[in-house]
């Protein structure tokens, strides 16, 4: 499978922040799909071939952890990234117990979120 094939699916309500992830990611050869709620990736379903999720913590309506649960309930089995412009100990402490594949505070350098989700998917 090519670098092309995987899509990472990015959920954050920051409309800039979400266009500058999928830049990002698209130089690395990836294929990207934003969503600005965790409600809207419910409702398609796509999160079922996700290869990495990309999800902000604070998110209008159901929270990125509420939503991580959700789709472990789905049987969601992607990685998740999450993303938060907030870092406090409390948050840290329970995406660490999520068993998230990564957390990065915004802004954030854009070759860790890169390597973050090389570990998961080749690069082109």
């Amino acid at each position: 499978m090519s670098a092309g094939q995987h899509e990472i699916i990015v959920v954050d309500d920051d409309d800039g922040m979400s266009r500058a992830i999928e830049r990002l990611l698209g130089t690395a050869g990836w294929r990207v799909c934003s969503f600005p709620s965790g409600e809207a990736l419910l409702a398609s379903g796509m999160f079922r071939e996700a290869a990495v999720l990309v999800i902000d913590i604070h998110l209008p309506g159901i929270s990125g952890l509420e939503l991580h649960r959700q789709l472990l309930a789905q049987g969601g089995k992607a990685p998740v990234i999450f993303v938060t412009g907030q870092d406090r100990p409390r948050i840290s402490d329970l995406i660490r117990r999520t068993g998230a594949a990564g957390y990065f505070t915004k802004p954030f350098a854009g070759n860790e979120l890169i390597d973050a989700i090389g570990r998961h998917v080749p690069a082109a």
